[in-house]
């Protein structure tokens, strides 16, 4: 058997955020489309070459986008909702950002999370009177472009069954409308796209359709067989691969993926879906290829070649073997070539994206016949994952039996939430509607000029705190001139909400370009989770304490949460994500009982992350979501009744674990509701009582443009034709950190205003 290698896709952000800065620079109006198209250009070369040279048979294009790849397949089928003023033709930058930033007069669409990662992607609204129509042309365009440059790839493009299932029905049209209806509508594009990519010579095409892996009943695994029934003549003449990721794939949805009509390989993740490998085994069609997923694509941790050589020499009956990653690359960071200050134990222990596509290539070398050629490599692997077992940073005893001496107890809160935010308001005398923010305030240059120079020591300590105190009074004062009721002090002191508490605690690594694409031009830089999880020290208490000092009003102390410090980081692969996330909890409970020490009334532990973690399959949530859940409740356990604990959660669909998030017990949740069409509200408006404090979001802070006073009061009266106005906070989606000061400063003013004419009104209604 000769090589065979596949990547499902490659980050796109760049090895030091090239996309992101050109992106903004566009946006800001600095740079031309020319130069953003320039460096993207530059990338995609630069990422093509790469894999080439390393050997990768099969290299994806039209995995490179300037948003995300659900909104490319949306402009590739011309399914701009009409407020976007699009009246035909190739759609361009400016309607392409329009849906997803939303401009001066209209809001963006819909933001969600992409499965269970932290990347995003922005929600196609569809209806019966969408005409499709052939509107994008970068699927051809990529491949062209790649072509030209002597290498073929293989052109990726979001399924059309998975593109419906993941959409939802535009503003106006019934909820219980069938997207799978439109099926019929949709295919004659995507066979467009197809006949043109054949005619330009692809010889493999790439459908991901990871809706797969999910728990679909028969109507929608039936739209899968009609689907590829109805493309198999155009797809004559092309290999084909259907690509699933993420989770185990069902026995049924097996059956049907194997019996797709003009399919000739199929990709499966086989890190996350241990089980599918035993469907392999025992019912795998003669004669097609298996993409066998072994090197994990949304971990950094590097490869065990050794067992992965195991199970693909078990796979070795099936005809077609492939070595793939076991899913697009873009959910890791780029390059372990940039890390300087790992050191080099930890730094043996990791494989970034370019050093994946290294391990997919050697494992397929070692496949055919040719691992005496990597005896070197192999060693080495072997060498680093003997080091990780063995390493007495990885384990501590303390904390591994602090953690075990959790179970027993649920860590519920003696006193009922009634009873508590009785007591939270006698000490916090709030008015009916309070205001507050989710915590960031925006990030300037200054602010990261200042970090950046601490951190390089160009500055002194004491000037490094001379400057946050400066920017914590600034955000302080705008805060009380906009009559703001809880205030927070703007996060100054952090890049990244997760990191910045990672940096603080035992157990953790950090990068210096571990980058990775959340949505758009924002990146992330998970911390490396690699050993036993403690707090050595209070990390907040000293700028939550100064804040405080500056204002007679409620201060938040201003947390991240286990679970989503856990979700939002690289996780150690050696053990139960439970057994970690508890020992953050542990951790984030000290620093709960440390600010309310200090004389924190108000502590806001955010869990943003916690239903982006919930399990794909239904038969494995209740579990997550029993541990999750009771970690957030560990945290704030030892707190008095007269402590008020938030929480805070954004961007992902938050009515099918609404019973969790009661379980959770925090005494006010703030939650993103406005960019979704307040769909948070129909699960009260079907019944569900909810009797702590509650703030959906009034407006979307991932879009510049500034809502009116009356809209703001528009979406608060539909949340208090559904929620007690007792209970009711008035709040922004999400933190503010992305946004700059003349977007923040009109908004809050809107936000403040429509708060205080219903407060009036409401007063004069008694």
């Amino acid at each position: 058997m000769g090589t065979q290698s596949h990547i499902a896709g490659y980050p796109r952000m760049g090895p030091k955020r090239e996309l992101k800065f050109a992106l903004e620079s566009f946006w800001d109006g600095k740079s031309s489309a020319e130069d953003l198209q320039k460096v993207s250009a530059d990338l995609r070369s630069s990422i093509w070459k790469q894999m080439s040279d390393a050997g990768t048979k099969y290299i994806p294009s039209n995995t490179f986008t300037y948003y995300d790849h659900v909104l490319d397949t949306t402009a590739m089928l011309g399914a701009v909702p009409p407020r976007y003023g699009w009246n035909g033709g190739e759609i361009g930058f400016d309607v392409f950002f329009s849906m997803a930033r939303g401009n001066a007069s209209v809001p963006a669409m819909e933001m969600t999370k992409w499965f269970d990662t932290n990347y995003h992607f922005i929600v196609p609204e569809l209806g019966p009177e969408v005409n499709f129509s052939y509107s994008s042309h970068k699927a051809i365009n990529e491949y062209k472009e790649a072509k030209a440059l002597g290498v073929d790839t293989v052109p990726v493009l979001v399924g059309p069954v998975s593109y419906l299932l993941l959409s939802k029905p535009a503003k106006g049209v019934e909820k219980t409308f069938s997207l799978l209806s439109l099926l019929d509508k949709i295919l004659p594009v995507y066979k467009e796209v197809i006949s043109e990519l054949k005619a330009a010579g692809a010889s493999w095409i790439q459908l991901d359709e990871p809706t797969l892996v999910m728990d679909l009943d028969s109507h929608k695994l039936k739209a899968f067989t009609e689907a590829y029934s109805e493309l198999e003549s155009t797809l004559s003449g092309l290999n084909v691969l259907v690509e699933t990721y993420f989770a185990d794939i069902p026995a049924e949805a097996f059956k049907t993926l194997t019996s797709l009509k003009g399919v000739t390989a199929y990709g499966l993740d086989l890190v996350r879906g241990t089980k599918t490998l035993d469907l392999v085994k025992a019912e795998f069609p003669k004669g097609k290829y298996l993409f066998a997923g072994v090197v994990d694509g949304r971990n950094i941790w590097a490869n065990d070649l050794s067992s992965s050589l195991s199970t693909l020499e078990s796979l070795e009956s099936t005809d077609k073997l492939v070595v793939s990653t076991s899913c697009s690359l873009l959910h890791t960071a780029v390059d372990l070539v940039n890390e300087t200050k790992l050191d080099d134990e930890i730094k043996s222990w990791l494989a970034f994206a370019a050093q994946k596509v290294v391990e997919v290539n050697a494992l397929a070398k070692a496949l055919a016949g040719k691992k005496d050629e990597l005896q070197q490599f192999f060693s080495a692997n072997a060498a680093a994952q003997a080091s990780r077992k063995s390493s007495p940073r990885v384990n501590n005893e303390a904390v591994q039996k602090a953690a075990a001496g959790l179970k027993g107890s649920e860590h519920r809160r003696a006193t009922n939430v009634s009873a508590r935010l009785d007591a939270q308001q006698k000490k916090l005398n709030l008015p009916i509607l309070p205001t507050t923010t989710i915590g960031s305030f925006p990030q300037t240059v200054e602010l990261r000029r200042v970090r950046r120079e601490y951190k390089a020591k160009k500055i002194s300590e004491e000037e490094y705190i001379k400057a946050i105190k400066e920017e914590i009074k600034k955000v302080v004062e705008l805060q009380e001139e906009l009559d703001i009721d809880v205030l927070v002090h703007g996060e100054p002191e952090r890049n990244d909400m997760v990191e910045y508490f990672g940096e603080q605690l035992s157990g953790f690594a950090f990068t210096v370009n571990g980058w990775v694409q959340s949505y758009g031009s924002r990146c992330v830089k998970p911390p490396i989770i690699y050993g036993d999880v403690s707090r050595p020290k209070p990390m907040t208490v000293y700028w939550s304490s100064a804040a405080q000092s500056m204002t007679s009003r409620p201060m938040k102390g201003m947390l991240t949460g286990p679970v989503t410090i856990l979700n939002w980081s690289f996780v150690r692969n050696d053990q139960p994500r439970f057994e970690t996330c508890y020992q953050i909890a542990l951790a984030i409970k000290d620093e709960v009982e440390d600010l309310e020490k200090a004389g924190i009334n108000v502590i806001q532990i955010d869990e943003a992350a916690l239903r982006e973690g919930l399990p794909l399959r239904k038969s494995e949530q209740a579990f997550y979501l029993e541990w999750a859940v009771h970690s957030f409740r560990i945290t704030n356990i030892g707190v008095q009744d007269t402590t008020q604990i938030h929480t805070h959660m954004c961007y992902s669909n938050f009515n099918d674990i609404i019973h969790s998030i009661i379980d959770m017990d925090a005494d006010v949740i703030t939650i993103e509701n406005s960019r979704s069409d307040e769909k948070l509200l129909s699960v009260f408006r079907e019944g569900v009582k909810y009797g702590a404090g509650i703030g959906p979001g009034v407006y979307d802070i991932h879009s510049p443009r500034i809502p009116s006073t009356e809209e703001i009061a528009d979406r608060i009266n539909k949340m208090l034709a559904v929620l007690e106005k007792n209970i009711l906070w008035v709040n922004p989606d999400c933190g503010l950190k992305t946004r700059k000061y003349p977007e923040v400063k009109p908004a809050l003013q809107a936000m403040v205003a429509a708060a205080k004419a219903l407060r009036t009104q409401l007063a004069s209604a008694k």
